[in-house]
């Protein structure tokens, strides 16, 4: 069943409906400010951090579900109406959502009268905007109150959400006519306020929610537009709000427009105040002047449209499968730039409170925008190298307003260092910009400072100097799952899974960071080669020589790889065990890393996982599910069967599979797993799946879940950035090297080819392959330019050259 369509023309995904199976959501913001907006105006926005500059509310797990957001009540007589449906809940006569790159629509109808409200944040200013259209198309005059309606946070999101005993107390605004500035503890540490302005003077206000509300209202019954008229409040503690009254009278067919902005606005300490407890609003003041007619507002959307094309305009797919055109040129790389802004910290499943931005979330992000900004990786690598111990270990998160590490959660997750090689490479191999390995950048706590090589060096002799009984390297806390937990042994309700117990110890193994170490181990000592560091380049091979071997041997169970050994040295992942028997990372990573590609293990670890992990809907994570608690594996086992960790499909590692059965030439099978995940492939399913159509979700409930099939914790998720790379790199064979781009597709045999237009370091490359021959696999001719090449590499053309590539399949 569908809830809308897409409109690949404008490039847009149109919701006819504000009863979506879960609130259907867009990111607006690209660089510090950012907002989350619901196809029915539900949401909230903050500045560079989700909790430390929250700007506006939200209630997560509340039902009725997402009435917080920005909201209009338009009252006519006595019907009152929102334009998107929520919260008064009252039936529209017409209704759409149009949700773009960087801007959401939504359009709809009651009684005569059309609402249009357009939301979008501009580039380079630190504000939402947000224009209201309302158009009188009866044949008589209509009187009409428009209501639009925030309610503001008192800027620490989780302070804001347990400390009432302080924050009934702390709530204080400012008020001119056109404008509702939040300024709670700025005469205190804070030099920042929030400010809630219309391009026109407002008829009446309310900046106390108890006035507007009332004190046991609601947001669907707002006691102010009840009654059809603000009282004038003023917020002095308790909870402030911004709410605006405009009073229309329209004559039949005429419209009314205001523009609407929230912005965030800093002073600096000796600019502070305008006079004693005034604050100086004259950066706010200039905020509201850019964009006070439609102008203004036309032009600042236009070069947000502008600077989507621009990025998105550096990798075109035309293949004659108009889903598969659509999510690589549109929606998977929109959703690749979005993870990069914000890593794991804010989704309507991510309250924003926690987990900040996350070292190895944001290394593996890289790797699905890099080509689009790669000015902004760069910056972005040098942030995550800054919060790695001189050990070589790393903070496992850090937060985005100071860009210092976690201390709730720390180190010992023994998988990150690796990461931080991953997205360098990737880097490199885009990018070609060796200056970024002289970079220096401080080790955590700044007492010391090493070029990012010497960090890449640092990384990859952690792993080395981390290696357990079999020669596997040692797990820590947790590898990439970080529900697999080892060495923790929690029996107490409330411990958290990650840090309670030791921890660490000299026994538990990953056989998963084995194949992460071979896979960027490789690419470490390729990197030392082309830098003429030959000997050391010998060392990390004979390195990564050794885990490879263990990788085979004590990592190998037969017919799959094992993902573990416990830290009493039992083996996980293994038919030993009478549930969690396999596992799907450890058989996608290491078949990715070459181990087994030439002795037969990949091929027979692949064939177990179409044997016992496949669905319709995807690759489960394990088999089978686990039915019970096992304390020597953590909370991987807390979970009921078929969600999450426990068996259910996570769509992060199920591109894993889809480049592996790739490095085997299997381009049908690689393919059919692309298809099984993506949402543009499940739409007609969307009562099931539940979470939006156009975007990726972290996970889909597996074949043991009563629910099979239904999809949660969309957006942010490292499922967009390495279904990108499989894509992109695995299946249309595009990819980047050291050396240049070395073109290698392995195609499903129906697919009789593709274009794809590319830019890679400055120049333009149109790349067509013909697979007429209905291969899988093999590059049988390839030219450039017309002339004939025997190797399918493609050097870097100089900056601005356009190259004509035909690529020939058989």
């Amino acid at each position: 069943m569908r809830f809308g369509h897409f409109d690949d023309a404008r490039r847009e995904y149109v919701i006819l409906t504000p009863q979506t199976p879960l609130p259907w959501i867009n990111y607006l913001g690209s660089e510090d400010f950012f907002a989350l907006v619901s196809n029915t105006a539900g949401g909230y926005c903050f500045y560079k951090d989700a909790r430390l500059r929250r700007l506006t509310r939200y209630r997560y797990n509340a039902s009725p579900l997402d009435t917080d957001g920005f909201h209009v009540y338009i009252r006519d007589g006595n019907t009152v109406w929102n334009p998107g449906w929520q919260p008064t809940q009252t039936a529209l006569d017409r209704y759409t959502c149009r949700h773009g790159l960087g801007y959401t629509v939504l359009e709809s109808e009651k009684d005569g009268v059309a609402a249009r409200q357009e939301l979008f944040v501009p580039r380079g200013d630190n504000c939402l905007l947000a224009r209201l259209t309302v158009r009188n198309d009866t044949d008589a005059a209509k009187l009409l109150d428009v209501f639009p309606y925030v309610e503001f946070c008192l800027w620490d999101a989780m302070d804001d959400s347990s400390n009432f005993q302080r924050n009934y107390s702390i709530g204080e605004v400012e008020l001119s006519p056109d404008a509702i500035l939040h300024k709670t503890e700025y005469r205190e540490r804070r030099n920042h306020y929030s400010l809630f302005w219309a391009s026109r003077p407002f008829d009446g206000c309310d900046t106390a929610r108890d006035a507007f509300l009332g004190v046991y209202g609601s947001p669907a019954r707002p006691e102010a537009v009840l009654a059809g008229r603000c009282t004038g409040s003023v917020a002095h503690g308790w909870a402030p709000v911004g709410a605006m009254q405009f009073h229309l009278t329209l004559a039949p067919g005429e419209s009314w427009s205001v523009i609407l902005g929230l912005g965030y606005l800093e002073n600096p300490e000796d600019e502070k105040w305008a006079a004693p407890g005034v604050v100086n609003r004259s950066r706010g003041s200039a905020m509201m002047a850019r964009y006070r007619t439609d102008g203004q507002f036309d032009a600042a959307l236009a070069a947000l449209a502008a600077f989507w094309s621009e990025l998105l305009g550096g990798f075109r797919l035309r293949s004659g499968d108009e889903k598969l055109d659509r999510m690589v040129n549109i929606w998977n790389q929109y959703q690749c730039m979005v993870t990069f802004n914000l890593s794991r910290s804010a989704s309507y499943f991510e309250s924003g409170l926690g987990r900040g931005m996350g070292f190895r979330d944001s290394c593996q992000d890289l790797l699905g925008f890099v080509h689009m900004i790669p000015g902004r990786a760069r910056e972005r690598l040098l942030d995550i190298a800054a919060t790695q111990f001189p050990s070589g270990a790393a903070y496992h998160q850090y937060q985005p307003l100071t860009k210092k590490g976690n201390l709730a959660v720390g180190s010992g997750f023994n998988d990150d260092p690796l990461w931080l090689i991953a997205g360098t490479d990737a880097y490199l191999c885009e990018t070609g910009d060796f200056t970024i390995l002289d970079e220096p950048v401080a080790f955590d706590g700044g007492t010391e400072t090493a070029p990012l090589l010497e960090h890449l060096r640092r990384s990859f002799r952690f792993t080395c100097t981390h290696l357990g009984p079999h020669g596997l390297p040692l797990i820590g806390r947790a590898d990439w799952n970080d529900c697999l937990n080892l060495n923790c042994f929690s029996t107490q309700p409330g411990e958290s899974f990650q840090i309670t117990g030791p921890s660490e110890g000299p026994v538990a193994e990953s056989v998963f960071i084995a194949g992460l170490f071979v896979k960027y181990g490789a690419a470490w000592a390729g990197l030392l080669r082309h830098l003429r560091l030959d000997d050391e380049a010998a060392e990390a091979d004979r390195a990564v020589e050794a885990v490879r071997r263990a990788a085979l041997t004590a990592g190998w169970d037969g017919e799959w790889f094992r993902r573990a050994y416990d830290a009493y040295g039992r083996p996980v992942g293994s038919r030993e065990n009478a549930e969690g028997q396999i596992f799907i990372e450890p058989q996608g990573m290491c078949v990715m890393a070459g181990i087994g590609l030439d002795s037969g293990e990949a091929g027979k670890a692949l064939r177990s996982v179409e044997r016992r992990l496949d669905t319709r809907y995807g690759v489960v994570l394990l088999q089978p599910a686990f039915t019970k608690y096992y304390v020597n594996l953590g909370e991987i086992s807390s979970y009921p069967p078929g969600y999450k960790e426990n068996a259910g499909i996570f769509c992060h590692n199920n591109p894993w599979i889809t480049c592996a059965e790739a490095a085997l030439g299997h381009g049908t099978r690689a393919f059919e797993l692309y298809r099984r995940i993506c949402p543009a492939y499940l739409e007609d399913v969307s009562e099931i799946h539940r979470t939006e159509p156009y975007v990726y979700s972290q996970m889909i409930a597996g074949i043991d879940a009563p629910s099979f099939g239904e999809g949660k914790n969309s957006w942010l998720t490292g499922t967009a950035a390495w279904t990108f790379v499989s894509i992109s790199q695995a299946i249309l064979g595009l990819k980047p090297t050291l050396d240049g781009l070395a073109v290698d597709p392995c195609l499903p045999a129906a697919l009789a080819g593709y274009t794809v237009t590319r830019r890679f370091r400055g120049a333009s490359y149109r790349i067509t392959v013909d697979n007429t021959a209905h291969a899988e696999h093999g590059v049988k001719e390839f030219y450039v330019n017309g002339k004939k090449q025997s190797v399918p590499l493609l050097a870097p053309a100089p900056a601005g050259a356009e190259v004509e590539v035909r690529v020939v399949m058989g």
